[in-house]
């Protein structure tokens, strides 16, 4: 049968069939020519970081899986389980996230905008509060950040579509689009993550020895410069807490002019102490006073501290609170500086509402409030100074603490308020008789110019505590800053215990993400579907050919629809019914063999004289070519 078959295609091959051969070949050729897709819409990759996952006092927080290779979708999908949930910032909430969560979701990646000083201020101000909430709960689902693009933001417009199909009315046109539509698989490069062993948190140190004997009192200034957020790459830390940062570094260029020169050489030992850590319970401050007050015979902390002034967000508003785990007792150093504070603020910076905050240490809890509470545990008079009322404001620990968020004008005001008052403790100008609204630094000598450039190359990089390196460039630039203008400065490290260690940094945290365009399952499905009836009509052709070729066989010659009763069109001339039959025979009779033309036209013949006398124009053709047949089915 396969045989006879091959016969039959060959001779319709040989007959010149041009439509014939066009037909077969236009998909191979439809194929060649199709413009292959772009490598560009195949496939994008995009950098994405990944969600805090660190254990702080043997409790784990945040996402604790690093890897994905899933397909995307957008939250307003029905099935998100084991889908790559798409969120777009402009678009999030708190309980859209807690639903991916809830179904199980195998990954989701939130698209932030490229200008972060662009986005509206109520949006900032929930992303802020959702933070301390996301971080608060431990997930096993690859939570990723990444920065919007034009591709990226495509492939999100092109699942939000898709997504959004699923909720039509009808289930037919649910399955089409399904099977049409474009996907993505969102594959990340990285493995699973995996503990930093002997992380080491850095801390900086240095001092300006007071001119007078050996006991003098010290003072102590301390900022944290660690920066903290939902992903640690994306903390810059601008107002928390790059502004302490900057203010303590520009008091430690003013204090170091003045202890320059014996006449304005105070008796007092300044020490100053840029701290690591600090968004982990303050490890690094904790560790410095351990190592100094329990391990060491001689520091200067041990001797006769005066007090212990800790700065922490002074880049913004109007408002400056004195934090205080217990208030200051009247005479003490401390409450002559909490005066001074109030009296600069209302003379000079009347638009500064200066006030101070009472509340005690609860040690119950697992994460101290301030920075100063460190000191407050160990008997040490400290306070911190921050703008802000509370310690559970959301712009503390927020990657949307951008450097747009620090008002220059504001930092550069609260430098001269802080230095003014710190200048009239140190050299008691009030009990001098110097008036409150005499101004001891004069806007030369404190330049906004100045602390922008401290501030735009603390916000250039991300310092969260993971990523700080002790041989980094971050921590040699602070060290030779410092050294600028201090002594002894150092660097002061630490790390985790071993046996029970109270920080646990992990990897992983940055990584290159692949959105690959792909067909859906049941698009697959559905083209094994198709493959395997095409393939059983084939079969069942093969096997039926013969029947197949009879009623069909008119159809293969060059027939057309009959244009009159007694006529055909025949390759687009019309002629009578005696040509239209003997042409094609007659072609078909040269290509066979000499002996085999009689007997065709004997077959021919008797069909013809049986059965064609009351036959019209196209029973005729008919009967011919059943002559024909019978011809070829006996060889």
């Amino acid at each position: 049968m396969l045989e006879e078959a091959g016969e039959v295609l060959e001779n319709m091959l040989k007959a010149s069939c041009l439509p014939l051969g066009f037909i077969v070949f236009l998909p191979a050729v439809l194929l060649l020519v199709a413009p292959p897709l772009p490598a560009a819409d195949a496939a994008h990759e995009f950098t994405v970081y990944r969600m805090q996952q660190y254990d702080l006092q043997g409790q784990p927080y945040g996402t604790r899986n690093a890897v994905l290779n899933t397909e995307a979708r957008t939250i307003d999908a029905d099935v998100l389980s084991r889908r790559c949930v798409l969120m777009r910032l402009l678009d999030f909430s708190y309980e859209q996230y807690q639903k991916a969560l809830r179904q199980l979701a195998g990954a989701v990646v939130i698209i932030l905008p490229r200008a972060m000083a662009a986005v509206p201020q109520d949006v900032i101000r929930q992303f802020m509060e959702i933070e301390p909430e996301m971080l608060a709960m431990e997930t096993i689902v690859p939570v990723y950040f990444a920065v919007e693009d034009e591709a990226l933001l495509s492939i999100y417009e092109q699942t939000q579509a898709a997504s959004a199909s699923q909720g039509s009315a009808s289930a037919a046109e649910v399955l089409l689009h399904t099977a049409t539509a474009n996907g993505f698989q969102m594959v990340t490069s990285g493995v699973q993550s995996k503990a930093l062993s002997d992380w080491l948190i850095t801390s900086v140190e240095g001092r300006l020895t007071g001119l007078g004997g050996e006991d003098l009192p010290t003072i102590v200034i301390v900022a944290h410069y660690d920066a903290f957020g939902v992903a640690p790459w994306l903390s810059h830390g601008a107002d928390s807490n790059g502004s302490g940062i900057s203010v303590l570094l520009e008091l430690a260029r003013l204090f170091s002019r003045l202890y320059t020169y014996k006449r304005t050489h105070a008796a007092y030992n300044l020490l100053f102490f840029a701290s690591g850590g600090g968004k982990f319970n303050y490890q690094g401050t904790k560790r410095w006073l351990e190592d100094n007050l329990d391990h060491t015979d001689s520091s200067l902390l041990q001797d006769n501290v005066a007090f212990v002034l800790c700065l922490d967000t002074v880049g913004r508003g109007n408002n400056l609170h004195l934090h205080v785990s217990k208030p200051p007792r009247e005479g003490t150093l401390q409450h002559a500086f909490l005066r001074e504070l109030e009296m600069v603020a209302a003379h000079q910076f009347p638009e500064v509402r200066f006030s101070m905050v009472h509340k005690k240490i609860n040690l119950a809890e697992d994460i101290l409030a301030w920075e100063h509470e460190r000191f407050a545990i160990r008997r040490l008079p400290a306070f911190t100074l921050s703008h802000l009322e509370s310690h559970r404001d959301g712009q503390r620990s927020s990657i949307m603490d951008v450097r747009s968020r620090v008002d220059s004008k504001t930092l550069t005001r609260n430098t001269r308020l802080i230095a003014e008052a710190l200048t009239r403790v140190i050299y008691n100008l009030t009990e001098k008789g110097t008036p409150p609204d005499m101004p001891v630094f004069t806007e030369q000598m404190i330049q906004q110019e100045q602390l922008d450039s401290v501030m735009d190359w603390l916000t250039n990089q991300p310092r969260a505590a993971q990523l700080v390196d002790k041989d980094g460039t971050f921590l040699n630039t602070l060290e030779h800053y410092l050294s600028r203008y201090l002594k002894e400065v150092k660097q002061h490290h630490i790390k985790a215990d071993k046996r029970d260690p109270e920080f646990v940094f992990y990897d992983q945290l940055k990584q290159v993400m692949n959105a690959y365009r792909v067909k859906p399952a049941i698009f697959d499905l559905l083209l094994a579907v198709c493959i395997g009836a095409y393939l059983g009509m084939a079969y069942t052709a093969v096997q039926h050919f013969d029947l197949l070729y009879k009623t069909g066989v008119l159809s293969l010659f060059v027939l057309r629809t009959p244009s009159e009763e007694h006529g055909v069109e025949f390759w687009g001339q019309t002629t009578d019914w005696g040509q239209a039959v003997a042409e094609p025979l007659a072609r078909e009779m040269a290509l066979r063999p000499s002996g085999a033309k009689p007997r065709l036209s004997r077959m021919l013949s008797s069909c013809w004289s049986e059965r064609a006398a009351p036959a019209s124009g196209p029973q005729l053709v008919a009967l011919a070519l059943e002559g024909y047949v019978s011809f070829l089915s006996q060889g």
